[in-house]
């Protein structure tokens, strides 16, 4: 029995073997075949690429413009299949691009001339009226003491210069004018001698001065010293006409030295509070005049002449702070309404505003809202008016600004590039040229050297243009000196 079975194994074992090496044959004479039809298909590419273009053909990859190489095949880089570069015989500038009238009409390339003209644009800011922070005053307790009566007992109340606030009482204002009344009594005693004369119109003086550092009038003084007599509560008046903005008063109450008591805004003139953004600025200048509107005065329109311009950037918004002085006697015009402000200027060849009315016009360092047509002091601080054209950076002369598309401008961050045409014979030529502009004016931009008043630039298609720069290897928006040219001979692929 056991030796059947061993027989039966045997058998089985030859079976397999065998049909191992009949599969093991075939599966070579597979390989062999394969590779003998492959290579002959790949021999037969590679000769009809070579039989497509002449032997003086670089090839290069679309996304690896540096590679060169005098045969097709594949990029050594990327893998990609290498394509012919043309134009490699072209006698242009190596920086140049030279297009058939075809390949224009295809990449839809239009041009425009260089031209002067007047850069004139309007800008609106959006604002609101505030209070003027010169015209507000604050009420606050000169001495210690205990506030009695309050006669403005709330907001909004409007008085005039001298009206009375409150009264207020104080042991020291008390003493104080005990002292002035003896100073006085002595100072009019008569049968003394001249010396002490001196010395009672000396101390008079003195306790005086004292009286007025705790806010007491002229007039009070005089109306304590006649009457003979001192007051155990002093009455407060208003030192401008206003309005009651704030009261942190209230009666009985006990109160420290320069501790707020009211505030009293002038409103019969107002500020005008713009926010202009960081480009708008080679457009705004002191002394600049404007004319705006409130929403809740329809149909009105009010000008004013910008006096302030913040000399710092708010970080959040990204804007500047613009502000004009208003006269306000009539009224109209209160704190908090919002206003839209237009301004229009014109800007010369120099990228400077232009204002026909800065010349002959002085104003004050310290308050550029005091304009005057001849040179003087300052009504308000007593400074020198010096010329308005030295603070305000406005030119009084006109000339043409160089002006050329927005669309034709290509921007790297740091610099700004143009194409200009030429038209030849074989074609048009397109050629690089780096400038410095200025400031946008509407869909142009003023440029402040680089381009010559004729000459043709791309208004449309400065990117294709820039990219076939760029495959081509030449200098482009991307390279400032260009590719240098790397021709390598047979394939390297790793």
């Amino acid at each position: 029995m056991n030796t059947n079975n061993d027989k039966y194994i045997t058998i089985m074992m030859n079976v397999f073997r065998n049909a191992w090496l009949k599969i093991g044959g075939i599966l070579i004479l597979g390989i062999i075949i394969g590779g003998f039809l492959f290579s002959g298909t790949t021999q037969s590419t590679q000769n009809t690429n070579h039989t497509d273009h002449g032997e003086g053909t670089i090839w290069t990859c679309s996304m690896d413009p540096q590679v060169r190489l005098d045969e097709p095949g594949q990029c050594p880089i990327c893998f990609m299949d290498l394509i012919p570069l043309e134009n490699t015989t072209d006698t242009i500038d190596p920086n140049s691009l030279r297009l058939s009238p075809s390949a224009v009409a295809l990449a839809k390339i239009q041009t425009t001339a260089v031209r002067r003209g007047h850069a004139i644009s309007q800008k609106h800011l959006s604002g609101k009226i505030d209070f003027d922070e010169t015209r507000v005053k604050h009420i606050a307790a000169w001495f210690p003491g205990r506030l009695e009566r309050l006669y403005v007992d709330y907001t909004g109340i409007r008085v005039n210069k001298g009206d009375h606030l409150l009264e207020i009482y104080s042991p020291e204002l008390y003493s104080v004018q005990s002292e002035l009344i003896q100073a006085y009594t002595g100072k009019i005693r008569q049968n003394k001698s001249e010396s002490m004369q001196a010395i009672s119109v000396s101390n008079y003086g003195t306790v005086k001065e004292k009286a007025k550092l705790l806010g007491l009038s002229d007039s009070q003084i005089k109306d304590i010293v006649g009457r003979g007599k001192a007051r155990s509560v002093l009455q407060i008046n208003s030192p401008i006409t206003g309005i009651v903005t704030h009261k942190n008063a209230v009666e009985g109450k006990y109160v420290k030295t320069g501790e707020k008591i009211y505030s009293i805004a002038d409103l019969s003139q107002v500020w005008l509070v713009l926010e202009a953004y960081e480009q708008d600025l080679p457009w705004i200048v002191y002394g600049q005049e404007l004319r705006f509107t409130v929403t809740s005065l329809p149909g009105q329109s009010f000008s004013a002449r910008i006096s302030y311009i913040d000399p710092l950037v708010n970080e959040a918004k990204r804007s500047i702070t613009v502000r004009a002085v208003l006269d306000n006697s009539a009224g109209l015009l209160k704190p908090g309404m919002l206003a839209e402000a237009v301004l229009t200027a014109s800007l010369n060849a120099e990228g400077k505003v232009v204002a026909k009315d800065v010349k002959g016009s002085w104003v004050c360092p310290m308050h550029p809202e005091e304009v005057s047509d001849h040179p003087g002091d300052c009504s308000i601080c007593g400074m020198d008016l010096v010329p308005l054209e030295q603070i305000s950076g406005t030119s009084a002369e006109h000339s043409s600004a160089l002006l050329i598309p927005s669309t034709s401008v290509l921007k790297t961050g740091k610099r700004a590039l143009v194409y200009i045409q030429t038209v030849g014979d074989e074609g048009s030529i397109y050629m690089q040229k780096e400038v410095v502009l200025g400031p946008r004016v509407g869909e142009d931009y003023i440029v402040l050297s680089g381009l010559m008043e004729g000459e043709y630039v791309v208004s449309h298609g400065s990117f294709k243009i820039d990219s076939a720069m760029q495959i081509a290897g030449k200098q482009s928006m991307m390279s400032r000196q260009g590719m240098a040219p790397q021709v390598q001979t047979g394939h390297h692929h790793e």
